[in-house]
């Protein structure tokens, strides 16, 4: 990107002004705006990495710069302020790595596109849908019948209702080749109009939607009021109570959340990511999984780093009777499950500010969902192909790569955006009970994180063309049906090809640059884990990881053992 002008370290600084300038809308501690001028931004190459016509790495840094300013602001309440304010610092690369860190995390040196990996993993894909690639095709983007009309069907976790629903059975144990598995589904998807799939998917609660044009789904009642929320909320939670300390701190730590009891209630990235986020910075963060639903083994490499694992059936009284011990001496929930589903088992915000208000101790409640939280289709189900498809996402992927179709972008990084989101609401909710007193709720969705790039603005036509020149012809031979897999890996090769420095193996040094990734053992894995490193630099602020991945159900439904000395170790 040499020809032109374009400077991703300035646009990154502008996107992060333009946030502080929200900073009321967002509920952010006052300190984030009165100390913007201690943030700087650095790049090692000053290039855009992924081909994409938003500025993810630009977006992804700023949103890393606002979670260190809150941290920041934590630290001063915990720790004491100094007489200069604290510096926060983000690296570019290392935003670019933490916007497809699944795809550059490894357990034994396999990574997620190595079909041996899944030997080492512990199979949570209880109903197949991820290892059976007809299945997991039961999650991509189709031509409807109407020209030009596309739908995003979804099965989820599930895959047979949604293949039944267009008439196709569950399984096909004889149909294994990619191509002609897609010649097999999308004629089943031509049947249909974008509208009728848009019924058959409500009346079976199915994730699938039409793949809108960004002009488009402005003008329908759910964008025209949505365009106009903040990107992610913070707000008061019914009920009065003081302020609650933070715990007094052990041997001088400076990890701002150490001891802050966080419950994980989330699948496959953006709700863990924000308790993986909360775990970098010291909270013993639990996550809560049921034996009976199915999750995406390989992404539990990643997102369970730092974490305690836990099994619960919260359907049942003995599950429920643990998990309300658990809830004693919780600080923060973080519900990433469909909207209203905790609600209904009786564990959703307002009734856990109702358990705050009896026990005397303030709560923070955090919801990460698809669609947002207000509108006629808030409570819908959807993962991340989802949200880039209603928002316009995909339409603008396929017109950047000279389509006139829409594309899923490649890597899931509009998950990993909204669970930065989600940690900054987590981190403003603390800050705030620390202060102030009282129980918050946070709210971050993948459409808004979407919405975010739309208002961020796209790369102009001229950098769009230098970005293009430099992409491989396989990258120009992807379509509409190729599945997220599929277009990533072969971005994933690219990249690998064309910026080396972001791929150094843990532990190693080329001119004096260091790599994104850092080494773990895993007693649970029984291997070794490469996974990103935390990506903000907070002064006076330790935010590492203390102990290694384990796969769901790894450990017991319990506090105390985090107080037991990790047999994990950090190797390089």
């Amino acid at each position: 990107m040499a020809a032109t002008t374009y400077s991703p370290v300035l646009e990154t600084s502008r996107i992060f002004s333009e946030l502080c300038e929200q900073a009321e809308r967002f509920n952010l501690p006052p300190e984030v705006v009165e100390n913007k001028d201690r943030v700087s931004f650095s790049t090692s190459h000053n290039e855009i990495y992924f081909p994409i016509p938003f500025k993810e790495t630009e977006t992804l840094a700023a949103l890393k710069a606002v979670e260190g300013s809150v941290a920041a602001a934590i630290a001063d309440l915990r720790f004491g302020a100094g007489s200069e304010p604290r510096g926060v610092q983000v690296n570019l690369e290392s935003a670019t790595a933490f916007g497809c860190q699944a795809y550059m995390a490894k357990v034994d040196g396999l990574s997620k596109l190595d079909p041996a990996v899944k030997s080492k993993l512990k199979n949570t894909d209880l109903l197949a849908a991820q290892s059976d690639g007809y299945r997991r095709m039961s999650a991509n983007l189709y031509k409807t019948k109407n020209p030009d009309e596309y739908f995003h069907i979804h099965g989820s976790l599930e895959a047979t209702t949604t293949l039944n629903m267009i008439g196709l059975e569950g399984h096909r144990p004889d149909l294994t080749d990619y191509e002609e598995i897609i010649k097999v589904i999308e004629p089943k998807v031509q049947q249909y109009t974008a509208a009728e799939l848009e019924v058959m998917n409500k009346e079976r609660r199915q994730a699938g939607v039409t793949a809108y044009k960004h002009e488009d789904f402005i003008e329908t009642p759910h964008g025209k009021l949505n365009v106009q929320e903040p990107a992610w909320k913070v707000s008061k939670l019914p009920g009065d109570l003081p302020p609650t300390q933070f715990p007094a701190r052990k041997n001088g730590s400076n990890r701002i959340l150490e001891g802050v009891k966080v419950l994980e209630m989330c699948r496959i990235i953006a709700g863990p990511t924000v308790t993986r986020i909360l775990a970098e910075y010291g909270a013993d963060v639990l996550k809560i999984t049921s034996p009976t639903l199915s999750d995406v083994p390989f992404f539990q490499v990643d997102g369970n780093m730092g974490k305690h694992a836990a099994d619960l059936d919260l359907k049942s009284d003995a599950g429920r009777q643990e998990f309300e011990k658990l809830l004693e001496e919780v600080d923060v929930i973080v519900d990433g499950y469909r909207p209203g589903a905790l609600d209904k088992l009786g564990y959703g915000a307002e009734a856990m500010a109702a358990m705050a208000q009896k026990r005397g101790k303030g709560i923070v409640y955090v919801n990460e969902n698809c669609f947002g939280y207000e509108g006629e289709w808030a409570g819908r189900a959807g993962w991340q192909q989802i949200a880039d498809c209603v928002t316009g996402i995909a339409w603008a992927q396929g017109k950047f790569m000279g389509l006139s179709t829409p594309v899923v972008p490649p890597f899931p990084i509009s998950d990993y955006g909204t669970g930065c989101m989600g940690a900054i609401a987590a981190l403003t909710g603390l800050y705030h009970r620390a202060k102030t007193g009282g129980s918050y709720h946070g709210k971050a969705s993948l459409m808004h994180y979407d919405l975010l790039l739309f208002a961020m603005g796209q790369y102009s036509d001229e950098v769009q063309e230098e970005l293009r020149k430099v992409q491989s012809p396989e990258f120009f031979k992807l379509r509409h049906c190729d599945s997220v897999d599929r277009i990533s890996s072969t971005v994933l090769k690219d990249m690998q090809q064309r910026f080396p420095h972001l791929y150094l193996p843990a532990g190693a040094v080329s001119e004096g640059r260091k790599p994104l990734t850092e080494l773990w053992s895993s007693r649970a894995y029984g291997a070794d884990i490469e996974i990103v490193k935390p990506v903000a630099t907070v002064e006076g602020v330790d935010n590492r990881f203390v102990r290694s991945s384990r796969p769901n159900g790894s450990d017991r439904a319990t506090w105390d053992d985090f107080n037991f000395q990790e047999e994990d170790v950090k190797k390089c």
